[in-house]
């Protein structure tokens, strides 16, 4: 990665991601990757709150490079997660489902970094939330080392078996490093249809321009027509 400095359309972005930092070198390099990724791009980050696991080495990358960062967290998980100074802003709310709205309200997008139920959960959640309409905002998925592809696969299962609809499916798009997958949900963006770049998403999938980790190449976007824009817009969620 270069150290140019560039804008974003994303002001903030939540991470999904634990308090382990796996047993592979891989999954922490991942982690101090999209930090450095998100301060490139002068992105502030919303994340759990915990300053240990993936989760420190996340916060601390952002907050040493600059960009603000604002942890969410259970007053019952603070000590457990947290292990000497806080990182950044902390808030502190009463339980879980408090800290996923939370989470949602102050973010601009979703990524998630490999992770335990807890990242699957809060993952899970937010496709289920933009499948509803209750949201419009990108979903990305840092596929570390090919970590994510049996859920991936468990997804295609899913829509094989008539449970899960292909545009639903197309909700969250992969990639296997920090700076294709940010590519990747910027010029989504500039689409304002998060859910309608499902049909193109689908299509490059179906002509092989996506590659086995569910990512599409970003030049496919350029051609995204204006008429995609989704009528969700009136229920994002904004401060």
């Amino acid at each position: 990665m270069d150290g140019e400095i560039r804008s974003s359309r994303f002001k903030t972005i939540c991470v999904f991601c634990g308090s382990n930092s796996g047993n592979r070198a891989v999954f922490s390099d991942a982690a101090l990757d999209l930090g450095r990724e998100l301060v490139r791009r002068r992105i502030y980050l919303v994340y759990g709150g915990g300053s240990v696991g993936l989760m420190g080495l996340i916060s601390q990358t952002v907050h040493v490079g600059g960009c603000d960062v604002l942890g969410i967290i259970p007053a019952a998980l603070m000590p457990i997660e947290i292990s000497g100074e806080s990182i950044g802003e902390v808030k502190k709310v009463s339980d879980m489902h408090e800290r996923k709205a939370e989470m949602a309200r102050r973010s601009d997008a979703f990524i998630a970094l490999p992770g335990g139920y807890g990242t699957m959960e809060e993952l899970l959640e937010m496709i289920t939330w933009s499948q509803l309409g209750i949201h419009d905002k990108p979903v990305g998925l840092l596929n570390v080392d090919g970590y994510y592809n049996p859920l991936l696969a468990l997804f295609d299962k899913g829509v094989e078996e008539g449970f899960i609809k292909p545009s639903a499916r197309d909700i969250v798009i992969s990639a296997p490093n920090a700076k294709e997958l940010l590519d990747i949900m910027e010029e989504c963006s500039k689409t304002n249809a998060w859910i309608g770049i499902a049909a193109i998403y689908s299509t490059a999938r179906a002509s092989g321009h996506a590659n086995k980790l569910g990512t599409v190449k970003p030049w496919l976007f350029h051609s995204a027509e204006s008429t995609l824009v989704s009528d969700f817009s009136s229920h994002r969620m904004v401060d």
